[in-house]
């Protein structure tokens, strides 16, 4: 069976596949990429081919602050901002700068599988505490925080992946003073806080930091492509200063300074602004659609409309093994994650996570149609 090579996935041909959490390469942009980059090469400057500064180029830093302030409505100093090649690479960095094995780590549940690995990578111990619709419940968190003592609460606050719900500021205040009486780092992955479809989330963790112990983490891999690796990391410089010096850095130098210079170019130029409009115009509609067709075909799906973000959140009744039903799926060309992936407990089998990002809705609504013939 041929299939369609995707990033860190592979499709069958024909397939609609509910588990791929990214854009499809149709609308990923091609000719914007193009425009910025001949627009940075004709300035002739040939220290975007050098090492780079290990915070980041300035000049992008200032040109990166300048945007999030006018999308966040709040002033961003660049000097609170340090360049990484993704969220991914800047959580790996944070485990080996502040954890070492054996130490242990609170994550939501559900929580990011892809995150879990990297604190598998570094053989930390993870703790998970519950969430509800209004993001991580703090009563569950400080139980937990009582028995044990995380260097780090990893949340994934606004448009939560897997479970799309948004931590309220009420919460997010309370977190912070949480990390103040027990003595914890708050790594918020915020790689979503710029797709909003429905009402504006709160402001990104770091803005509700009182004691220095907040690390916002963004990222244009999903408001502008993937490839690109490259984001950030938001904080007081008292928590970027490890991060400046460290041997890795210091070796190298600055993380992706090549492409931070075309991308400082994109937004120069109001390609990003007009680039994620058209994201946030386009996953609306998706959104939209496939709610309401899951609502039809599929009533026995449990799920709160999400209003930013790449997913769906559904669950089915209690006692239902959702993995074991994705033998069934591949008969009808149809897939999806199973909760438990998103488990640090072994936990969540009656959960499902459906992406609206890579389809069309043509596709998302025949997707929904197949995956109803699974759950009959």
């Amino acid at each position: 069976m041929a299939k369609v090579q995707v990033a860190q996935i592979s499709v069958p041909e024909g397939w609609i596949d509910f588990a791929i959490g990214q854009p499809h390469v149709d609308i990923l942009p091609l000719e914007q990429m193009t425009q910025a980059a001949e627009h940075r090469f004709k300035q002739g400057d040939r220290n975007i081919l050098q090492y780079g500064m290990q915070q980041g180029s300035a000049n992008f830093r200032t040109t990166l602050s300048e945007f999030l302030s006018k999308e966040y409505s709040l002033a961003v100093d660049p000097d609170h901002l340090f360049i990484t090649a993704g969220i991914s690479q800047a959580l790996d960095q944070i485990c080996s700068l502040h954890t070492k094995p054996g130490d242990t780590v609170i994550v939501e549940e559900p929580s990011y599988f892809l995150a879990l690995s990297i604190f598998a990578d570094h053989k930390l111990k993870v703790v998970g505490t519950p969430i509800d619709e209004n993001g991580l419940i703090i009563e569950a968190l400080e139980e937990r925080l009582n028995k044990h003592r995380p260097i780090f609460v990893y949340s994934i606050p606004t448009f939560h992946n897997p479970a799309g719900f948004t931590l309220s500021g009420d919460r997010r205040e309370k977190l912070v003073r949480l990390s103040e009486k027990y003595d914890f780092l708050i790594v918020a992955d915020e790689v979503y806080q710029l797709l909003a479809y429905t009402d504006s989330p709160p402001s990104p963790m770091v803005y509700y930091d009182t004691s220095k112990r907040v690390l916002s983490l963004g990222s244009f891999s999903k408001i502008l492509a993937p490839g690109l690796r490259l984001g950030w990391i938001h904080a007081d410089p008292s928590l970027l200063e490890p991060f400046i010096v460290c041997g890795h850095l210091d070796s190298g130098g600055g993380l992706n300074p090549f492409v931070s210079s075309i991308v400082n170019s994109v937004i120069e130029l109001g390609i990003q602004e007009e680039y994620l409009n058209f994201l946030k115009a386009t996953y609306r509609e998706r959104v939209v659609a496939m709610c309401g067709a899951l609502r039809k075909h599929i009533p026995a799906l449990t799920f709160t409309d999400p209003g930013g973000g790449y997913f769906i959140w559904s669950c089915l009744s209690d006692g239902t093994d959702v993995e074991g039903m994705l033998v069934k799926t591949k008969k009808h060309r149809v897939g999806f994650q199973p909760g438990i992936k998103f488990s640090s407990m072994n936990g969540l089998r009656n959960y499902l996570r459906l992406s609206f990002a890579f389809y069309g809705v043509e596709d998302l609504l025949k997707g929904v149609e197949r995956l109803s013939r699974v759950f009959i």
